[in-house]
């Protein structure tokens, strides 16, 4: 197996990473913004208003995005393990 080709699976696999990560750390983001700036507002400083919604939203984006997460994640795994003769061969 050549160094690109290292290169270029784990380029791969990070990118797979990103892309199925991204919508559950964007909107737990998202939402710790908005309760930290309304904590600031009413000056409310309680921890699990700060851990609930956060929960909450990322099992909303699980269960709306969850079976694309899924799709994806089998489709890279697919990749990986058909490109293995290929590489070792």
């Amino acid at each position: 197996m050549e160094a690109q080709q290292v290169l270029s699976a784990g380029q791969q696999g990070l990118l797979v990473l990103l892309m199925v990560a991204a919508p559950v750390l964007l909107v737990v983001l998202v939402v710790g913004l908005v309760v930290s700036i309304f904590q600031a507002a009413t000056q409310i400083n309680e921890a699990t208003l700060s851990f609930v919604p956060k929960i909450v939203g990322a099992a909303v984006v699980l269960a709306v995005a969850g079976p694309w997460m899924l799709a994806t994640l089998v489709e890279y795994l697919q990749r990986t393990l058909q490109a293995i003769p290929a590489a070792v061969g």
